[in-house]
């Protein structure tokens, strides 16, 4: 893997990060379901960004690509809900997050020839 920074990399592996602390914070609040739905999803963005620096072709790293946009934007659904259910927690930070990485990813999806 090469050091260089890489945004979407940067972006989607510290986003898996506050979603880590997030999802524990759901599940001492006993919101196990939410919290299992919002780690998988908002962990997989930045694993599928990751997994397509690898990508054997363009077609591939574009496909990857498009799997973690479809993640960000589950994840992004996931927070929303949060944000609006009764009884619990939300950062507004986050849902501004996965807005920064769905633009990234869209713009790198289009440019993909």
């Amino acid at each position: 893997m090469n050091d260089k920074p890489n945004l979407i990399v940067d972006l989607t592996f510290s986003f898996s990060l506050k979603i880590i602390r997030f999802t524990e914070m759901l599940e001492a609040k006993r919101k196990y379901n939410m919290a299992n739905q919002l780690f998988r999803s908002g962990t997989s963005i930045g694993a599928n960004v990751r997994e397509a620096q690898g990508a054997e072709s363009k077609n591939d790293f574009k496909h990857k690509c498009k799997i973690a946009y479809k993640e960000a934007e589950e994840t992004e659904y996931w927070l929303k809900l949060c944000a609006s259910a009764e009884n619990y927690p939300y950062e507004p930070d986050m849902l501004i997050d996965i807005q920064s990485i769905l633009k990234v990813l869209g713009k790198i999806i289009s440019s993909v020839k």
